[in-house]
C-alpha cells in the first residue's frame, strides 16, 4: 500500500466520499444523522463548503478515497466568522492507519492560511476515543461534554467539545 496523498477534493470524488459517510451514518455514531444524504444532496453541501472558502480533502491511496475531511462554519452568525468545525471520515478498511491525522494536520494549516483563527470539534459519543485522541494529538483541548444531546441506535449519546487556537488565534484581532 502507497503511503497516502493528502489532496484537495474534486468533484469526482463525491461518489466515494458520499459510501464512506454513508457508512457512518448507518452504523457509527461520528455523526448524528440517521438518513444517509444521497450523491445530489453531498454535491450540494460539498459546493457548498468550497463555494464559502473552506477547505475540502482526501486522503487518496493507490487511486481510492480512503478518507476526508473539511472544515466549515461553526455557527452561522456573523460573530462567528474565524471559527471553524472540522469533520473527518474514513472509510472503514482504512482506520487505524495515521489517516485521520494526515487530514486534520492539512486542515489545520489550510484553515490558519485562510485566515481563520479558532477551529472547534463536536465529537460524536464521547466513546469515540480515536477521534479524541488525534484531536488532542494536534493540540486541541477538551472544552467539554454535552452529556445525553443525541438519540441514535436507541441510546442517548454525547457530543464532546475540542478546540484549538489557529495561527494567531485570539491573541489579536483580524483586520477584516
Amino acid at each position: 500500500m502507497s503511503a497516502p496523498e493528502i489532496r484537495p477534493t474534486i468533484e469526482a470524488d463525491l461518489p466515494a466520499i458520499t459510501a464512506i459517510y454513508e457508512h457512518a451514518v448507518r452504523h457509527g455514531t461520528a455523526t448524528f444523522e440517521l438518513e444517509p444524504p444521497d450523491l445530489a444532496e453531498m454535491t450540494r453541501r460539498y459546493r457548498a463548503l468550497v463555494d464559502g472558502g473552506y477547505p475540502y480533502f482526501v486522503a487518496e491511496i493507490d487511486g481510492r478515497v480512503a478518507g476526508y475531511a473539511y472544515a466549515g462554519a461553526y455557527r452561522p452568525r456573523p460573530a462567528y466568522r474565524f471559527t471553524v468545525e472540522n469533520s473527518i471520515y474514513l472509510d472503514p478498511s482504512f482506520h487505524r492507519r495515521g489517516i485521520g491525522l494526515l487530514l486534520l494536520e492539512k486542515l489545520i494549516v489550510e484553515s490558519e492560511a485562510r485566515g481563520f483563527r479558532q477551529m472547534i470539534a463536536v465529537i460524536g459519543d464521547s466513546a469515540n476515543a480515536g477521534s479524541i485522541g488525534v484531536h488532542t494529538r494536534c493540540g486541541f483541548k477538551m472544552i467539554g461534554t454535552h452529556p445525553n444531546v443525541g438519540l441514535k441506535f436507541g441510546r442517548w449519546l454525547d457530543t464532546v467539545m475540542m478546540q484549538r487556537d489557529l495561527g494567531e488565534g485570539s491573541s489579536t484581532v483580524p483586520g477584516k
